[in-house]
């Protein structure tokens, strides 16, 4: 009985389906360190948290490609990924330091630079994609011979002079203390390399090349009501600034925005005196207790310390404070400047105080998180803008009211719509700027901007939105590696991808061709095996299948000729 090829496909449907193949990709870490340095380091380390090198090179390079294996067994494609990586000395003095940096080395776009293979899902033509997901499409290394992604990292961190005394944590777990952990940093940085970055400027809002990037595509200002590549370059300047207006509209990562992010935005609340009533927006600290939605409430009030060596302010808290009795029981406010955040808190707190606030010493908005690590602080500390320090340490005379909490009707880090908020600070920061969500973001994501030492090695829903992100730019489940979604758009998820068509060991030399449901051809004579009630039967279903791929031009006679001949051949 005939029937055509969609009848077949239904009926054969009811067939045990092949199991899916487990999500992969190689990433592999390439050494471009010289002899003696960087991943070649000699140096003598002893084994540390599952990481079982001897020497802190090895111990680096074990890291490096623990990082690259959680990605590698998140994301699917048939290309491996090289990451060309070396441990060089970057800008850092004794209190802040550059980690890391990592970020495509190749960019692509249709439909001149390269054509998906089989059949893809849709691509945005004239748009850029970072080479690694370009390859995914395409199935083949379109730069054969070079890295798709480069990565450079802090090799003097911890030493005297970069970020004195805080250095890589090498463990292959979060037991990092005080440490910075490589495998985290790693996976942030890693992820940019993948996907999560743009190409467009934030400095002028040119395009590169007068082309928009697929990172951009999902990129749309509230305010101005446009998305990115609807914007002149003067907008897309005022749109990098636009705080907390700036969102993500991927449907991925705003359908995981409920289940990742909490209900909770940070607010500092001020309540008297009258003349500066009101909200004022904060930014969290990586260390001590997060806010919660009763808050801390009391009276603000300046902490004061000797103008030293320390800090040369009387307002810093670098050193302990001269007004303990004044500051014990009250929320302490302190300026930004000189020693790291965690000194100043550990000095409010050790005077009696039961917050910490921190006044910018720069303009900007909104105000950014607190940076740093110390498990003994016990005190929530956040970070409000210069102007609003200013205005409130002028009125610490009158009495200040303030409460600390969360806003509970708004996700934090999320607009009052539900998508994901991008870093849009006012200054621009590049490099920071728009390739990461709003460090207002809880819990703490892989992608804000600082990494925050409360991070986990999760990258997906419920933990972490930056998988949902990469879903977004391209980087779609693939287990049998043929370039059909598995999300039900892949009707065989176990796709037998052979280059020809090959029955009971007996090779027809006829093409394997790959359809867009993510069938093959030796998927459908699998089903005719399966659904097949004994040999005969087998038989006649191949024959009726060869004869409508014939009737659609996917084949020869000739060739359904052989694929007969084998399945009369086949046991």
């Amino acid at each position: 009985m005939r029937s055509n090829l969609l009848t077949t496909l239904l009926a054969l449907a009811i067939a045990a389906l092949p199991a899916a193949a487990a999500a992969s990709t190689s990433i592999i870490i390439v050494n471009g360190n010289a002899p003696g340095v960087g991943f070649n380091d000699p140096t003598p380390a002893a084994p540390i948290g599952g990481n079982a090198g001897t020497t802190v090179g090895q111990q680096r390079l074990i890291a490096f490609q623990y990082a690259a294996d959680i990605w590698g067994a998140t994301l699917d494609s048939a290309v491996p990924v090289r990451v060309l990586a070396t441990f060089d000395a970057l800008s850092c003095t004794a209190t802040t330091a550059v980690l890391g940096s990592a970020g495509t080395q190749y960019i692509a776009s249709m439909p001149t630079d390269f054509q998906p293979a089989g059949f893809s899902p849709a691509l945005f033509r004239d748009t850029w994609y970072h080479i690694a997901i370009a390859n995914k499409y395409a199935r083949v290394d379109l730069v054969e011979g070079d890295s798709q992604i480069r990565a450079r990292f802090n090799s003097n961190l911890g030493q005297a002079g970069c970020l004195t005394g805080t250095g890589w944590y090498y463990g292959l777990d979060t037991g990092h203390g005080t440490q910075i952990n490589l495998v985290t940093v790693l996976l942030h940085e890693f992820a940019h390399g993948l996907g999560f970055s743009s190409f467009a400027s934030v400095i002028d809002g040119s395009l590169l090349g007068g082309q928009i990037d697929i990172y951009s595509k999902y990129y749309y200002d509230l305010t101005q009501g446009k998305f990115r590549e609807e914007m002149t370059n003067a907008e897309r300047v005022t749109s990098a600034i636009n705080s907390r207006n700036v969102i993500w509209t991927g449907p991925h990562v705003t359908a995981a925005v409920p289940a990742v992010l909490q209900p909770g935005t940070p607010i500092l609340r001020i309540t008297s005196p009258p003349a500066i009533d009101g909200y004022y927006a904060v930014g969290t600290a990586s260390f001590g207790p997060q806010l919660t939605a009763t808050g801390v409430m009391g009276t603000m009030v300046a902490a004061l310390d000797p103008a030293d060596a320390a800090g040369p302010s009387p307002l810093d808290a670098c050193s302990p404070l001269t007004n303990a009795a004044d500051v014990a029981g009250k929320i302490a406010l302190v300026n930004r400047g000189t020693c790291g955040f965690v000194v100043k808190a550990k000095n409010v707190q050790n005077a009696g105080a039961i917050a910490m606030i921190v006044a910018d010493n720069a303009a900007g908005s909104p105000p950014a998180g607190l940076g740093g690590t110390d498990p003994t602080i016990t005190i929530p500390s956040v970070r409000i803008t210069q102007t609003d320090g200013a205005l409130i340490r002028a009125q610490l005379a009158a009495g200040v009211t303030a409460r600390l909490a969360l806003d509970l009707a708004v996700i934090a880090g999320a607009s009052p719509g539900g998508n994901a908020l991008l870093n849009a600070p006012n200054p621009v920061q590049s490099g920071s700027s728009i390739s990461h969500w709003d460090p207002i973001a809880t819990p703490n994501q892989l992608m804000e901007p600082a990494i925050n030492s409360d991070l986990t090695f999760a990258v997906t829903a419920p933990k972490d939105l930056t998988y949902a992100q990469l879903r977004d730019v391209g980087w779609f489940p693939d287990p049998d590696l043929d370039t059909v979604p598995d999300d039900g758009t892949d009707k065989c998820p176990g796709s037998n991808l052979a280059a020809t068509v090959v029955i009971g060991g007996e090779n027809t030399g006829v093409p394997n061709s790959l359809f867009p449901n993510g069938c093959t051809i030796s998927d459908l004579v699998g089903r005719c095996a399966a659904g097949a009630r004994n040999h005969g039967g087998f038989v006649s279903c191949v024959a009726g299948l060869g004869n409508e791929l014939v009737g659609m031009g996917v084949i020869t006679g000739a060739q359904k000729g052989a694929i007969q001949r084998a399945a009369a051949h086949a046991k």
